[in-house]
């Protein structure tokens, strides 16, 4: 029997993918961390048979030997693209999880597989250096003919670190752990786990358009960053699951490994947008909705105010993060599905975004059925 460890179950990012593959492989044996007695219950009362073990990213020796025991790690303690005090960048939770898969039971024959969650985040760094945001670039990256250039990143590269722990562990000790990172964009669409269900960059950008009574916009509001329906990225993690309990030998590209180790790279998008008009649209929809005062329009914000509205907003707003999915779409048959758009998705967060913060919407739009 397949034994899967995850973390991350009552995120947004780890709890849509678990639902994704409990509903596909209910013979998987599935191990959950979770932090406590209420996070447990959440996943209990969804999935009763999935075993909690209890602990955080910093209990370093119950995550080494959950991980000796697993055939397969799903590792997405956090969504990206926050970067630091992100879990996702947790530095000692990564060494244990590589540490386990290197002991043990795994062996040439019987390998341990990592998959791991990153983020395009880690694309920013260009204009982070030059302090840049709001305005356009040309720079494209790809996971399948340049992914030497996306698994050699600075030091500085948001995520960068744990990426190096993992892909160190998937080209050291490559006979016996195999290690796969995923790196999503700006993901949208309501989760379907246990837990948070909600994403981050597009809500917040609600949000601040809503508290501020305004559209939002950093700069010129000229960069773009890819995205994915959340159930897209789960299908991802599917794959790669049932490719790693298969053996993880079967995919090639051009007669090379194209899924673990040193090539193990896995950019998720269907697409990409501008930030300038994700804000002037948020802008529309929010004065349909009688949410805020017509005719505010989008106002430009500097670097620290973004900042004020949310946790590295300018960034994540401001600065460009463009990447093409190839490598998921040539060696596992990847394709994006869902069929709404994160413009599609704007009108759904705004309302979400609204109930939170006790705002209702206009009567005459809830009349003329447009809510």
């Amino acid at each position: 029997m397949t034994k899967i460890f995850v973390t991350g179950a009552t995120g947004y990012i780890g709890g849509d993918a678990l639902k994704t593959i409990v509903d596909a492989h209910p013979e998987y044996e599935i191990t959950a961390l979770v932090r406590n007695t209420d996070k447990g219950t959440q996943v209990a009362a969804q999935y009763a048979r999935v075993k909690l073990v209890y602990g955080d990213l910093d209990s370093v020796d119950l995550i080494t030997k959950e991980a000796e025991r697993a055939d397969i790690i799903s590792n997405q303690p956090r969504p990206p693209p926050l970067p630091d005090f992100a879990n996702a960048d947790h530095i000692p939770s990564a060494k244990a999880l590589t540490a386990g898969l290197g002991a043990g039971q795994h062996s040439p024959t019987h390998p341990g597989f990592l998959i791991h969650t990153s983020g395009t985040g880690i694309l920013l760094f260009t204009d982070i250096r030059a302090g840049t945001y709001g305005e356009a670039s040309a720079k494209i990256y790809d996971d399948l003919e340049n992914v030497s250039e996306v698994t050699s990143l600075p030091d500085d590269a948001p995520h960068r670190p744990v990426d190096k722990i993992v892909l160190a562990a998937g080209t050291e000790h490559g006979e016996r752990v195999k290690t796969a990172i995923v790196c999503p964009p700006t993901i949208y669409g309501t989760g379907r786990g246990p837990g948070n269900q909600v994403s981050h960059q597009l809500p917040e950008l609600c949000r601040a358009t809503l508290t501020l009574g305004h559209g939002i916009q950093v700069g010129k509001g000229k960069s773009r960053w890819g995205n994915v329906h959340v159930r897209d990225l789960s299908r991802l993690y599917l794959r790669l699951v049932e490719e790693a309990a298969a053996g993880g030998s079967t995919a090639e590209w051009e007669g090379k490994p194209g899924v673990w180790g040193a090539e193990g790279y896995f950019f998720c998008e269907n697409g990409e947008h501008e930030w300038g008009e994700i804000g002037g649209l948020v802008a529309k929809e929010a004065e349909k909705l009688g949410l805020i005062e017509k005719g505010q329009g989008v106002r430009s914000l500097g670097r620290e105010e973004a900042d004020r509205c949310t946790v590295w907003g300018s960034a994540l707003w401001g600065a460009n993060s463009r990447a093409r999915a190839k490598r998921a779409r040539a060696v596992l048959g990847w394709e994006a599905v869902e069929g709404v758009t994160i413009e599609g998705d704007v009108r759904g967060t705004l309302g979400r975004e609204a109930r939170v913060l006790g705002k209702v919407v206009g009567h005459a739009e809830v009349a003329a059925g447009d809510a």
